[in-house]
């Protein structure tokens, strides 16, 4: 039916070819409509469904009129653009040929010039623009070495700070390589440089974690190690190359970090010290107008907290230091000296060598140390001992000046002989023999009950 009205209709209707399917769609369903709705609802929807088309096309217009005289403007140029770029493509395949042969000819000429400063200089961009990413590397690590460095003494976890160490240990190690492969290169001088001012900071931290309150002897022999490796030449410096071995300067940096703490903690008894200062005062100028002095309960106050701490603190520096320098010395000594003890013949003749020499190897740190931590302890007691004047405050801190040299005796620094001349009064050389007496008694005594305990 449809294809019926469309040939009555062709000739009348004005259609485009790519319209017919529309038209026949309508002719179909025309053809389902009764007379009636033909008559009188199809004009009314047919006016309805052309009034909303003409709105929704205005609303298009408004809303995107300025893509459309874009797109006729691009539209109109289209016809002209087309045969240009094609003309213009021609000409880029037919300059082609005639480029490659005046780049083979430029190469040709110049590559065997050795002096030519354009051509050295394009060679060095080529070349910077290659390595880029490896020198933009290279100059990030000194930053990476002082963030480490700072990140490692802000921590304040062994652990953490053991790793952080490491890899700022392991940062220098590979910077020091650079500079042994590339050791004319300013830029590696300048890194190497920066490099080197990170490691002095570390160094100094180090050399302050010396200092620390309580230092345990594994955060000790870790802070030596971390030392040898970041200054060898502390540990190289005094040593003795005939010996074999040696803690070189680090024993000696060691003890004087532990003794400034020492100092400190002793200093921290300042409000004490001044009391038994105003006592020493006092017994001076009762002895001027020779009257009795009976007091000195501050200065025995103040004395036996000295004692104290100095006992505690003296015995765990030699402890530490005995532990983390000796055992070493001693392994290689015992190395070298299989090394090297092939005969007798060469050992006497080393002997006579250094015997011989006017300038002899210095001690070791330790040798005169413990002198030193004696004479600041009998300074001490020389001037406030006299001014306790109770018999059993004196025995007392006798006893206790006594159990502190038989406490850092055992570590081979015993200054109990040392202690007879403390004061030159008579009543205090006797009191002094009284407590040696009483101790030998008693330590007699423990070493019978001792000897009398059954071994299981």
């Amino acid at each position: 039916m449809a294809d019926s009205l469309l040939e009555l209709l062709a000739p009348h209707l004005q259609t485009p070819t790519h319209d017919a399917t529309t038209t026949e769609q309508y002719l179909t369903r025309l053809s389902t409509l009764s007379l009636d709705s033909l008559q009188s609802t199809e004009p009314q929807s047919l006016a309805q469904s052309s009034h909303s088309t003409l709105l929704s096309l205005q609303a298009l217009s408004n809303r995107s009129h300025r893509a459309f005289i874009t797109s006729a403007d691009n539209l109109s140029t289209l016809r002209t653009s087309i045969p240009q770029l094609t003309s213009e493509a021609q000409q880029l395949r037919d300059a082609l040929p005639k480029l490659d042969e005046e780049t083979v000819g430029f190469s040709t000429k110049y590559s065997k010039i050795t002096d030519n400063a354009a051509l050295e200089r394009r060679k060095k961009a080529m070349q910077l623009a290659r390595n880029v990413d490896r020198l933009s590397d290279i100059l990030e690590l000194p930053s990476l070495l002082s963030t480490a460095v700072s990140a490692a003494s802000a921590n304040s976890g062994a652990g953490a700070a053991s790793t952080t160490y490491s890899s700022a240990l392991d940062l220098h190690a590979h910077i020091k390589r650079l500079q042994t492969l590339y050791p004319d290169s300013p830029l590696i001088q300048d890194v190497v440089s920066q490099a080197e001012d990170a490691m002095k900071e570390m160094t100094t931290n180090l050399i302050a974690g010396l200092r620390t309150q309580n230092l345990r002897l594994a955060a000790g022999m870790r802070t030596v190690g971390w030392l040898r490796r970041v200054a060898p030449d502390l540990e190289a410096l005094h040593n003795d190359t005939t010996s074999g071995g040696g803690e070189g300067s680090l024993g000696a940096v060691f003890l004087v970090c532990r003794l400034a703490h020492l100092v400190s903690t002793l200093e921290a008894l300042e409000p004490l010290r001044e009391l038994a200062d105003q006592e020493t005062q006092r017994r001076t100028h009762a002895k001027e107008k020779s009257e009795t002095w009976s007091n000195g309960q501050q200065t025995d106050r103040y004395l036996k907290r000295y004692i104290e701490i100095f006992r505690e603190q003296s015995f765990a520096i030699v402890s530490l230091y005995k532990n983390i320098f000796d055992s070493e010395q001693s392994e290689t000594e015992t190395a070298v000296s299989g090394l090297r003890g092939i005969n007798k013949a060469e050992k006497l003749a080393s002997q006579l060598a250094r015997t011989s020499d006017p300038l002899q190897k210095m001690p070791p740190a330790l040798a005169t140390f413990p002198m030193y931590l004696v004479q600041l302890l009998t300074e001490t007691m020389r001037t406030y001992l006299p001014n306790v004047r109770d018999r059993g405050s004196r025995e007392s801190l006798l006893t206790q000046l006594l159990y502190c040299a038989a406490s850092l005796g055992r570590l081979g620094g015993d200054f109990g002989m040392i202690l007879t001349e403390l004061s030159d009064e008579e009543e205090l050389s006797y009191e002094w023999e009284d407590v040696m007496r009483k101790h030998r008694a008693l330590a007699g005594r423990l070493e019978q009950l001792t000897s009398r305990v059954p071994v299981h």
